[in-house]
Parts: C-alpha cells; sequence; structure tokens
C-alpha cells in the first residue's frame, strides 16, 4: 500500500511539474514573440525615418521641363483657374512645337509610366523633398518603370494626347508634394488641395533665383 501511495504522488508531482514547465515554456515563448515584434516594429520605424530624413535632405535643382522653353512658354495666370472637370487647374501648361523634347525638371525616379485619363501619355517621376512631378499630353516616353532620371535627360516628346487632342501641342506639368503643407490651404475653389499642389511657376522662378546668386 505505501509503494502505492508513494506512486501516486510521485506520478501526480511529475504531472504537476510538466503542466508547470509547459505553462512556463509557453510564457517565455509569448514573452519572446512579443520582445521580437516590438523590436521588429522599432527597427522598421527607424528605418522609414531614415528614408523620409534622406529624401528630405536631397538636393533639389530644378529646370523648365520643355527643351528651349522660357517664361514666356506659358500662361502665369494658369495655375488654380478653374478648369473644366478637374474644377481647377492644378499645374501649368508649357506650349512648344509637337515633337519638341520633353526634359526631366530633376532628379528622381520613375513610378509610373502609361495612359492616364484626361492626362493621356503621362510619366511620374519622385523627387527629392518626396515631391511628384507630371508630365501629361505626351506624344510618347523614353522611360521605364523604376528608371532613374536625371535633370534635363529627355524623357519624351510633347504631344495632344488626353483632352489635349484638337488643341495647341503642350506638356502639363505639375508638382505635388507627399507631405502636405498645411499653410498654403486657403478659401480658394478646392483651396485644402493647396497643401499637396504647389505652383510649377514659383517653384521653377525660385530656382532659377537660387542659381542667380
Amino acid at each position: 500500500r505505501l509503494h502505492q501511495t508513494v506512486k501516486k504522488v510521485s506520478g501526480f508531482f511529475v504531472c504537476w511539474m510538466m503542466g508547470r514547465f509547459g505553462c512556463e515554456h509557453r510564457f517565455i515563448q509569448s514573452t519572446n514573440a512579443t520582445w521580437m515584434t516590438r523590436n521588429l516594429l522599432k527597427t522598421s520605424l527607424i528605418i522609414i525615418l531614415c528614408i523620409l530624413i534622406i529624401g528630405l535632405i536631397l538636393p533639389e535643382k530644378l529646370i523648365i521641363p520643355v527643351e528651349n522653353a522660357n517664361e514666356n512658354s506659358w500662361d502665369k495666370d494658369t495655375f488654380w483657374h478653374p478648369w473644366g472637370k478637374s474644377r481647377v487647374h492644378e499645374g501649368i501648361d508649357i506650349y512648344a512645337k509637337e515633337g519638341t523634347s520633353v526634359l526631366s525638371s530633376t532628379d528622381g525616379v520613375v513610378i509610373y509610366k502609361g495612359k492616364c485619363g484626361l492626362g493621356g501619355n503621362v510619366i511620374f517621376i519622385l523627387g527629392a523633398k518626396w515631391k511628384l512631378y507630371y508630365y501629361a499630353h505626351l506624344n510618347k516616353d523614353y522611360v521605364s518603370f523604376g528608371k532613374i532620371i536625371r535633370k534635363s535627360q529627355i524623357i519624351g516628346l510633347v504631344g495632344t494626347s488626353g483632352n489635349a487632342k484638337g488643341k495647341e501641342p503642350h506638356l502639363h506639368f505639375q508638382i505635388m508634394t507627399l507631405l502636405p503643407h498645411f499653410w498654403r490651404i486657403d478659401n480658394s475653389t478646392e483651396g485644402w488641395k493647396k497643401m499637396f499642389y504647389l505652383n510649377p511657376i514659383q517653384e521653377l522662378l525660385d530656382q532659377e533665383s537660387l542659381s542667380s546668386l
């Protein structure tokens, strides 16, 4: 009887220890998983922050994106002018003969090329300061997705694609910022969008002023 009692107690003790160990093991696994998740999240945030900072500190130098164009090649009052289906004109139109070379206004990487509704044949280039450069109504393009582009590189030709068909050939040029400029919001039509859409004329003229210093 004593032997049977000892055997039962021993068995109970072993089962209790195994159960306890199992709980502790699961607790350790859970703790390790939480620690790894937190470290992964922390590392990811640091990487994202570094990428954002690098994008902001990269130098930005702009040129007029049409060969031989100058300040007389566009209407100075077209930015944010009431404009058809889009309600306001979110860029400028730079007029030139069809087939004139379209130049990249700045260094960047192509994030889209193809057809885009009213814009016809378009190119989107991501440049420094987290700004997007949009080139529309192209006759033809010479870029590919993911391609790194240098400032003044030929990326396409002036055309009349999209809703520019039947109109005077021109390049529709927009500059957008991925980091909102809240101070630019005003009471004009869709004025809240101005925190994302920058005035290309002002951006280009500011660059020319800096270049002349």
